[in-house]
């Protein structure tokens, strides 16, 4: 089974087992056809939060929320815990204490256990948060049920002051799979490339790592038959399973046995670093959202993981519309062979989203852009992968007033989106505001904050009409310090299809 076949599932490690039931309706005398599958809210999601960091200097925080969702199920909790521990009853009651006697905290975290985060949101709606210091603080496995469980999304954000890959780093936590592309990653000197693996399950799975460079496929032996053990996590450097040294890397993460979550850590020495997250399955036209307004260079890689080669169209969508970046009309990707180009400070003081679209026939392609902010010893690096467009709904954790930036992107045609501000995590009112994206641009919008905001809070994005719509969310610390998130769908609802009781078939 491959990512595409999971996509639906990502997050919900056992949503099929908990929501995959048929509605059974009365016999009907007409004989009329079942009715199309209801979209409810889904009852158990699973996520993954890779180790983040080996710093000393490395400052973590933790940021949970789960949207209210009509429909959901009633109860639930959700938590957070070190990658192998087994979750425990919370025995939480009116005196606000556990079984153990530990208190919960007012904000909704828990003092932490034998050093280790541990994060337990009190209601839908409200974010709560957590966080740790240092470089010794593992993979985290979360699970959330009942009403927590639709669109539950964790954001793990680092900060380090100084050394290889300082500045912000940022991930969203996200469900095991079987299956990742990982364009954009590098064995070059300079570079400290790591592969996360973590496994959620009880039992081992068994990993294959394959490395695409410029000529094709690397050598890297030591990247077969890895075995993960059960609630293990695995941080493999990339120059450990090859002897060559390559700037520019398309890391394929294939799982023979098992699931685990993944991710790509990467650091560099002069220009800061982020993570890697897996780019969106492999597709003829790709979007990649989010490029900030005063990026110093544009990097994108690309890659083809089937037979033919893909000719792309290169465009921008700016605020204005689109446009073709002058020298870099289209790209030649050759089957098998990462492929980059530069594109420099495309966004020429303007927001943007790059686009990809078949020059001629389509071909499949996964994408990745590195992007740069500030200049000289002042640099810092994150990562925009291909994403999917929002869907019904798209929820981003760990916002802050002042260092929040949504970006919201219409290529195909004129969409309108509601964005809601949650309640802070530790005070403040909701507020939504609603935009229209013209047909071809990107927009970085005045996204709504909660009215008396104390704390972080959480944005949910809500397409009401039109074309297809993707966001991204940059994150800012500092002067050049940032992070960039895609804001895929949530995965929220979940298709169920509706079944009329037929005895008929017994006489068969």
């Amino acid at each position: 089974m491959n990512r595409t076949t999971l996509s639906l599932f990502a997050g919900t490690a056992a949503l099929a087992a908990v929501t995959a039931f048929a509605a059974v309706d009365s016999p009907s005398a007409s004989g009329a056809a079942p009715a199309a599958a209801a979209r409810l809210p889904v009852e158990r999601t699973s996520l993954v939060c890779p180790a983040p960091s080996t710093s000393d200097l490395a400052e973590t925080t933790y940021t949970s929320f789960t949207p209210v969702t009509k429909g959901a199920a009633s109860g639930g909790r959700a938590r957070l815990q070190a990658a192998g521990e087994q979750p425990a009853d919370d025995g939480s009651g009116d005196d606000g204490k556990q079984k153990d006697g530990k208190e919960k905290e007012k904000d909704g975290k828990e003092k932490k256990s034998g050093g280790q985060p541990v994060l337990t949101p009190k209601a839908p709606g409200t974010p709560a948060t957590g966080d740790t210091s240092g470089g010794d603080t593992p993979a985290l496995v979360g699970t959330a049920d009942g009403s927590f469980a639709p669109g539950w999304t964790v954001q793990e954000t680092t900060e380090v002051a100084a050394g290889t890959g300082r500045g912000l780093l940022g991930v969203t936590c996200a469900g095991a799979d079987t299956d990742f592309w990982f364009p954009g990653a590098s064995t070059a000197a300079g570079r400290t490339d790591y592969v996360h693996l973590t496994n959620p399950d009880d039992s081992a799975a068994v990993v294959d790592i394959e490395l695409y460079g410029k000529d094709g496929a690397i050598k890297a032996p030591l990247g077969e038959n890895l075995t993960v053990d059960p609630g293990a996590s695995e941080a493999i450097l990339l120059p450990t399973l090859t002897e060559e040294r390559q700037t520019d890397l398309t890391v394929h993460v294939s799982v023979r046995g098992g699931r685990v979550g993944a991710a790509v850590r990467a650091l560099d020495d002069k220009a800061g670093g982020d993570w890697l997250a897996p780019a969106a399955d492999p597709a003829d036209g790709l979007v990649l959202p989010g490029i900030p307004k005063d990026a110093t260079d544009v990097r994108l890689t690309a890659f083809v993981p089937g037979d033919d080669d893909a000719d792309l169209k290169i465009r921008l969508a700016s605020p204005d519309g689109l446009i073709t970046p002058a020298g870099n009309e289209t790209v030649h990707v050759k089957s098998g062979m990462t492929t980059t180009v530069d594109l420099g400070d495309v966004t020429r003081g303007e927001p943007g989203s790059l686009v990809l679209t078949p020059a001629d026939q389509a071909v499949p392609v996964v994408a990745a852009l590195q992007v740069v902010r500030g200049k000289g010893d002042k640099r810092e690096t994150a990562f925009i992968p291909a994403t999917a467009p929002v869907g019904t709904r798209a929820t981003s954790a760990g916002n802050s007033a002042k260092g929040t930036t949504l970006a919201l992107s219409a290529p195909e045609g004129t969409a309108t989106v509601k964005v809601t501000a949650s309640a802070g995590s530790e005070g403040g009112t909701p507020a939504t505001k609603t935009y229209t994206i013209k047909s071809g641009t990107t927009q970085n919008v005045d996204a709504p904050v909660p009215t008396g905001l104390k704390g972080t809070y959480a944005l949910t994005v809500e397409p009401v009409s039109g074309g297809p719509l993707y966001a991204a969310r940059t994150l800012t610390s500092g002067d050049t310090a940032f992070t960039v998130q895609t804001l895929p769908t949530d995965h929220g609802l979940v298709s169920v299809p509706q079944t009329r009781e037929d005895l008929s078939i017994l006489q068969k």
